[in-house]
């Protein structure tokens, strides 16, 4: 599965929380705009009020890369609202989406909604791994989360994405023990791994990764609110 040379229209990302869901889909939904698409970006997470698409928007915008997002995001209001606007993604043939779900059954319920809407489009679906999360560091661990997302979503998984990383400590070591179990991980599931994860700070102190066995995807980093300050 080649996701950067054929994307399809739709893109789904969920995962555990913390996993890098927001990143990874940030960096995507820009990857897409760069090789000339038009994107529109759907923040999906009413579970997580502290790192979200909307904090990007701004950023997103100054790209070429539309924003939706949940009602009161980003405000002092317990429980957004998924908006209207959301329908727009499936309507408007000529854009393609990339939905940034919150984490793990909770955030991925609200992809239940919109299940009638999904089945009759050819998406991805991506999980994304981190095994520096603790409760995503074995197989089977991830594997009771990526159920639980299946069964609240009634989606189907199209691919895996390896984020594992220790922000500026990131090193081959890391990155490789990533890889392990993100392969353990397709072989169990049944999915290929799409790519792997590795910021472009941590690439460029470590002198690049020649022996990876998934495509590396340089991403930049943005944490929490003022991202247009802090991509690197």
């Amino acid at each position: 599965m080649n996701i950067f040379d054929d994307p399809k229209r739709i893109t789904v990302v969920t995962g555990h929380f913390g996993s890098g869901k927001t990143e990874f889909a940030l960096n995507y939904a820009l990857f897409l705009a760069e090789s000339g698409k038009e994107v529109m970006m759907i923040d999906f997470d009413i579970v997580n009020p502290y790192y979200r698409t909307k904090d990007a928007e701004k950023y997103l915008n100054s790209h070429g890369i539309e924003v939706i997002a949940p009602e009161f995001a980003n405000s002092n209001i317990e429980t957004p609202t998924l908006p209207p606007e959301i329908l727009k993604a499936f309507a408007d043939k000529s854009k393609y989406i990339v939905f940034d779900v919150g984490g793990d059954e909770d955030g991925a319920t609200p992809l239940g909604v919109y299940y009638e809407y999904f089945k009759r489009e050819d998406y991805n679906m991506f999980f994304v791994l981190n095994e520096r999360r603790m409760l995503t560091r074995d197989a089977e661990g991830a594997y009771e989360i990526y159920s639980e997302i299946l069964r609240v979503s009634r989606l189907k998984f199209t691919g895996i994405v390896n984020n594992t990383h220790l922000m500026g400590f990131t090193d081959r070591d890391v990155v490789a023990a990533g890889e392990r179990l993100a392969e353990e991980f397709s072989e169990k599931v049944g999915l290929p791994v799409v790519c792997s994860c590795v910021s472009r700070a941590a690439l460029e102190k470590i002198g690049g990764i020649d022996n990876s066995k998934s495509k590396i995807f340089p991403i930049s980093l943005f944490v929490g609110p003022g991202f247009e300050n802090k991509a690197n």
